[in-house]
C-alpha cells in the first residue's frame, strides 16, 4: 500500500519525460489509441518473473519492467522469493539508468531510470522480526532467506526501513499531521530547490540522485564533523565506495526536504542509518 501510494507523492512528468514514457510503452504496445497520462509509471511484477520479464526480451527485443517502469516506481514485493539471476540483472541498470538487451541480430538499448521499492518479511515463516511471534528456527532462518539478496544488490539500495507490524491500537490512532498532499508539496519544493541549484552551477543534473563527481562534492559540502562521521563510517566497512557517493546523495536530499542550505552532520548520520551493510529484516527499501 505504501508502495503505490509512491507516486502520488512526486511531481508529474514533465514533457521530456512523458515523451520518454510514452515512447517505451509504445514499443511494448501498451498505449491505447494515443492515450497519454502525467502520472508517474508504477509496474508491480510477480515474483515468478523471469530476468527477461525483468530487463526485457523476447524474439523482438521488447522493454522489461524495468524500463517500462522509466521514470516512476518498480515495485518487487517478497523480494527474496524472486530467482536470484533475475535480481542480479537489475544491478546495471540501477546504476546506470538504461539497460541493454543484446540478441543474435540486434542490440537494444532501453532507458530503465526508476526509484526501486522492495519489500520483504524478516524470513520465510514470517514469525520473526520486532513485533511478531518467535521464530522457530531463528536466526538461521533469517539469515538464509534474507541471504537470497545479494550484497551487491543491498549496497545500491539508499533506504531499509522497519516496519513492524500494524496494531489495533494503531488504527485507532489520529491521522498524522502531514499527508499526502503535505508531503508531495514539501517534495516539489526539494525538486525545485535541486533545479535551482543544478542550474546556478551550470551543468549539474537537476536531481541530487543523479548528481556525481566534482558537482555532487560542490553541492554537499559537507562540514568537518560530516565530513569526519562519514570518513569514520568508511574506515569501519560499513559503507563501500559506491555507499560513500549514495550517502551524499541521501544526505543532500534529506537537508533539501529539511530547507537547509547545507549538508551538515545530522544529515549525514540519518543517511547512513537508513543504509543496510549486511542482513536487512521486515522492511521496505528504496533505491
Amino acid at each position: 500500500m505504501l508502495a503505490q501510494r509512491l507516486p502520488g507523492l512526486l511531481p508529474p512528468l514533465t514533457s521530456a519525460e512523458l515523451l520518454e514514457t510514452s515512447m517505451v510503452h509504445s514499443v511494448a504496445g501498451l498505449i491505447a489509441r494515443g492515450t497519454l497520462s502525467r502520472s508517474r509509471p508504477f509496474r508491480a511484477p510477480h515474483h515468478s518473473a523471469s530476468m527477461a520479464a525483468l530487463t526485457g526480451g523476447g524474439h523482438r527485443a521488447k522493454p522489461g519492467e524495468v524500463s517500462l517502469a522509466h521514470n516512476g516506481v518498480l515495485f518487487l514485493d517478497e523480494l527474496p522469493e524472486f530467482g536470484v539471476q533475475a535480481l542480479d540483472s537489475l544491478r546495471a541498470p540501477l546504476e546506470t539508468g538504461e539497460v541493454m538487451v543484446a540478441r543474435a541480430n540486434a542490440h537494444v538499448r532501453y532507458p530503465a531510470r526508476v526509484q526501486l521499492v522492495a519489500a520483504m518479511n524478516p524470513c520465510r515463516c514470517g514469525h520473526g522480526g520486532a513485533g511478531r511471534g518467535a521464530c522457530g528456527k531463528a536466526p538461521r532462518c533469517q539469515r538464509d532467506y534474507q541471504g537470497r539478496v545479494s550484497g551487491p544488490l543491498i549496497d545500491r539500495i539508499d533506504l531499509a526501513i522497519d516496519m513492524p507490524a500494524v496494531t489495533a491500537a494503531d488504527l485507532s490512532l489520529p491521522p498524522p499531521p502531514e499527508g499526502s498532499a503535505e508531503a508531495a508539496a514539501r517534495v516539489a519544493r526539494a525538486r525545485r530547490l535541486q533545479a535551482e541549484r543544478a542550474a546556478d552551477m551550470d551543468g549539474g543534473e537537476a536531481l541530487n540522485g543523479r548528481a556525481e563527481g566534482a558537482f555532487l562534492e560542490k553541492i554537499t559540502a559537507l562540514d568537518e564533523p560530516g565530513r569526519a562521521l562519514l570518513a569514520q563510517a568508511a574506515e569501519a566497512g560499513r559503507i563501500s565506495a559506491r555507499g560513500w557517493t549514495r550517502v551524499l546523495r541521501l544526505a543532500r536530499t534529506i537537508a533539501d526536504l529539511e530547507g537547509a542550505d547545507t549538508v551538515r552532520r545530522v544529515h549525514v548520520a540519518e543517511a547512513l542509518a537508513y543504509r543496510r551493510t549486511a542482513t536487512v529484516g521486515d522492511e521496505a527499501l528504496q533505491g
